[in-house]
C-alpha cells in the first residue's frame, strides 16, 4: 500500500505540473484524487493502530477508483481548452473540498454497509464504535462541505456575477448541508442527556 501511495502521489504531482492546475477538474482527475485519499486513510490507520480493520473497506475502494481512472484515461487524453469560468483558483479550492467530502461520504457508506452485513458476536460494541466513526466522518464532511459551498459561491460570483442561483446542484448542496447540521446538532443534544 505504501508503494501505491507513492505511485499515485507521483502521478498527481506530474499531472498537476503538466496540466497547470490542481487535478480535480474532471472525472479522471477526481478519481485519481479519490484513490490517493483512500491510500492516505489506509496508511494513517495502519500506522496508527497496526490493526487495520478498515483495510477491507479502503483497499477495494482504492483499487476500484484506480481501475476506473485508468479506464477513463483513454477518454481524457485529448486535452480540452479550459473556459474562463474553469480557470479560477476558487474553483480548484471548491472542488478539492467537495471531493474530500465525497471521499468521506464513500467511507461512511462503506462503514454503514459493513455494519449492516456483519454478524459479529460483539455487535453492541461494534455499533458504538461505528456510530462514533460515523459521527466523526460526518463532522469532517460538514466542515469540507461548508468550505466547498462557500468557495464555490465565491467562484460563482467571479464567473457569473451571482453567489447563489438555486440551481439543482446548489439546492442539493444546501439540503445536504442542512441535514448534516441537524444530525450533528441532534447527536450533541442526545449525548448531553
Amino acid at each position: 500500500m505504501i508503494a501505491t501511495f507513492f505511485c499515485i502521489t507521483g502521478l498527481l504531482v506530474t499531472h498537476w505540473i503538466y496540466s497547470g492546475h490542481f487535478p480535480l477538474s474532471d472525472l479522471y482527475e477526481s478519481l485519481i484524487f479519490l484513490s490517493w485519499s483512500f491510500s492516505v486513510i489506509h496508511m494513517v490507520l495502519y500506522f496508527k493502530k497496526h490493526k487495520n480493520y478498515l483495510s477491507t473497506i479502503t483497499a477495494p475502494t482504492l483499487l476500484c477508483g484506480s481501475l476506473l481512472s485508468v479506464a477513463l484515461l483513454v477518454i481524457t487524453l485529448q486535452k480540452a481548452i479550459r473556459v474562463f469560468s474553469k480557470k479560477s483558483n476558487f474553483l480548484n479550492e471548491s472542488f478539492s473540498f467537495v471531493k474530500i467530502q465525497y471521499m468521506n461520504e464513500i467511507s461512511n457508506v462503506l462503514l454503514t454497509t459493513s455494519f449492516c452485513s456483519s454478524q459479529n458476536y460483539y455487535r453492541a460494541r461494534l455499533i458504538q464504535q461505528l456510530d462514533q466513526w460515523s459521527y466523526h466522518i460526518i463532522s469532517l464532511r460538514f466542515i469540507f462541505l461548508t468550505i466547498g459551498i462557500l468557495s464555490g459561491a465565491v467562484w460563482a460570483n467571479e464567473a457569473w456575477g451571482s453567489y447563489w442561483n438555486w440551481d439543482p446542484k446548489e439546492t442539493w448542496a444546501f439540503i445536504t448541508w442542512t441535514l448534516f447540521a441537524i444530525y450533528l446538532h441532534t447527536h450533541i443534544i442526545v449525548t448531553w442527556f
